[in-house]
């Protein structure tokens, strides 16, 4: 039998102390968190009222892989700790399979940390505005979705439900949490990323960019939180069909960002229905990117 579908949780006997645009999120003592990945999909920071079946079980399924291989470069908010351990239920239990983890209590960091290899997206209209992505100028004449001579890290701000995140600078970064750890998290970003790429790029994706976040415990380690080089935190796109120049198609959100770029809608809240074509191709390319990464390589 499939998995539910899960837009919403409720769970019995826990605090739930913050529904985000895909994560709900409950205290689990006073040092962890029980963290639901939902199958809600937000775009241009609106959560869209349909679901994308199986979507949540996918982001964490990815997530799980990238920090057990991560470590070497940052630990992570993982306890290890069983679910069973906080949710009694069995069927609360049956509903959360493979879509909930129990994490360290920490505290995050203001900021976005994006990490480009690809000059696509809101780079890509900066890179024509100015020449430079956040501040960092680029060598002149490259294309759209053209790879960049190295990655480079664009942090952004955090922004309210139903707001955009915004590009900052690296000066920005550095007011906001510190010189020192300000190069610490764009040194560590890199490195998740190229090592991420690598493993991805040896089974036909492409990671164009991608976000992550990170907080720090009590004796002040910087430790990667939230998600991990998923769909909805990464741009995948399939190596065999990308050519500079043009938008490549991809397993992430982006095929339902292209869909909603067609209709007359201001990107606020409240998001537009996705017809039933749309969630089942949508649903398709987040399973196929969880094949392919966590599979051999091609």
């Amino acid at each position: 039998m499939d998995a539910p579908t899960v837009y919403r949780t409720s769970l019995r006997g826990l605090e739930k102390i913050h529904e985000g645009k895909v994560r709900d999120i409950y205290a689990a003592g006073p040092d962890a968190l029980l963290i639901v990945t939902t199958d809600r999909l937000s775009a241009f920071d609106v959560v869209l009222p349909d679901p994308i079946p199986g979507k949540g079980r996918v982001l964490n399924c990815i997530s799980q892989f990238w920090f057990e291989r991560t470590r070497h470069i940052v630990p992570n908010h993982l306890t290890g700790r069983a679910l069973d351990s906080v949710v009694s239920d069995p069927a609360e239990r049956a509903l959360l399979a493979e879509r909930a983890v129990i994490v360290k209590r920490l505290k995050a960091l203001p900021i976005e940390a994006v990490v480009r290899g690809y000059l696509i997206g809101s780079g890509w209209k900066d890179y024509q505005k100015s020449g430079a992505v956040c501040g960092i100028a680029l060598p002149a004449g490259l294309a759209l979705a053209a790879p960049l001579p190295a990655p480079i890290f664009t942090p952004a701000t955090k922004a309210a439900a139903g707001e955009h995140d915004e590009n900052i600078s690296f000066a920005e970064t550095e007011r906001l949490i510190g010189a020192p750890l300000a190069a610490q998290v764009r040194e560590t970003a890199i490195a998740l990323y190229e090592f991420a790429a690598a493993h991805a790029r040896a089974r036909g994706i492409i990671i164009a960019d991608t976000k992550f976040e990170f907080g720090l415990d009590e004796h002040g380690t910087l430790t990667l939180i939230d998600e991990a080089l998923t769909p909805d935190s990464s741009r995948f796109w399939p190596a065999d069909a990308y050519r500079p120049g043009a938008s490549p198609p991809s397993f992430d959100k982006q095929f339902v960002r292209d869909y909603l770029e067609t209709l007359d809608w201001n990107k606020r809240a409240p998001g537009p229905k996705l017809p039933p074509e749309i969630i089942a191709r949508t649903s398709q390319k987040y399973h196929e990117a969880l094949r392919r990464l966590t599979g051999p390589a091609a």
